[in-house]
């Protein structure tokens, strides 16, 4: 039976949806139950850089006033602190806290056990083939949340 595009795009998204909400619940039994996908995609975009809310805007295609609101729900919960630039006594800088690592940590555990039940499911030699057709499709690097760049780049525009 042939599926459609459409289809095969949902499966997908199912895969998606399917681990992160695992990880969600299995990281709310951890103890971290005030996780949510955009809190990792935050902290994750913080880690590597985005030090304010405009720039977590930009890398995660959100508005910076968006951004500011999930920063402040970070804050309020120790994920993430603002301190002062080293080289501009003005601005403030996001950093992720050692309990935001903590949970990036837990989270990309959670992750790993997901991803070792799939292979007890259907065996690691179909979850590699797997992983290694996506990559041929997709590419290497993992999906950015500045989109429309990534598919600029990847179209040669």
């Amino acid at each position: 039976m042939s599926r459609s595009g459409a289809s095969l795009a949902l499966l997908l998204l199912g895969g998606f949806r399917t681990f992160v909400d695992a990880v969600v619940v299995e990281l709310a039994r951890r103890g971290y139950d005030d996780v949510r996908p955009v809190h990792a995609f935050a902290m994750r975009a913080i880690a590597a850089g985005a030090d304010s809310a405009s720039e977590l805007g930009r890398r995660l295609s959100i508005s910076k006033q968006s951004a500011a609101k999930t920063i402040a729900v970070l804050q309020e919960r120790g994920y993430v602190a603002r301190e002062a630039d080293p080289h501009d006594a003005r601005r403030k800088r996001l950093q992720v806290t050692t309990l935001g690592l903590d949970v990036l940590r837990s989270g990309e555990a959670v992750f790993d056990e997901l991803r070792v039940q799939w292979e007890q499911q259907i065996g690691a030699s179909e979850v590699a083939t797997f992983e290694m057709h996506l990559t041929a499709l997709v590419g290497a690097l993992p999906v950015r949340s500045d989109a429309p760049g990534w598919v600029a780049r990847d179209l040669g525009e």
